[in-house]
């Protein structure tokens, strides 16, 4: 069955590091457009990164030169490299899926309702 599912989540001074990771499953993910969103508590959803299947990316202005969005297509995961971190990065962190053609819209992050599969979200909290 299709599923995403994030990990690596946690705490971490502001600063700090961390990197989460997604596995992907269920289907032929290579071509498709993959991507990390953010929530924190009574804010909407905000596009944080984004990676092609040939690996363009794009990047909310917040997390340039900060953030760093790859794939691996042979072990099926994604992953989101973040350094620097600071306490607005607090959020809940999910790994999504679309169709290829969503990552070649435009040269502006996809929207997040573009987006078909969602993973579960892990927690990322930075502390001052």
């Amino acid at each position: 069955q299709v599923q995403l599912a994030e990990s690596g989540g946690g705490s971490v001074q502001a600063g700090g590091s961390l990197r989460l990771s997604c596995a992907l499953s269920g289907y032929r993910w290579s071509t498709y457009c993959l991507g990390w969103f953010r929530q924190a508590p009574g804010k909407g959803r905000e596009g944080v990164a984004t990676i092609a299947s040939n690996e363009t990316t794009k990047y909310t202005d917040s997390v340039k030169g900060r953030f760093t969005i790859s794939r691996d297509s042979a072990k099926n995961t994604l992953d989101l490299q973040m350094h620097s971190l600071k306490p607005e990065d607090t959020a809940m962190y999910y790994c999504a899926a679309a169709l290829p053609s969503t990552c070649y819209s435009n040269s502006r992050l996809p929207e997040g309702r573009l987006f078909l599969y969602w993973g579960q979200g892990t927690q990322v909290t930075v502390s001052s």
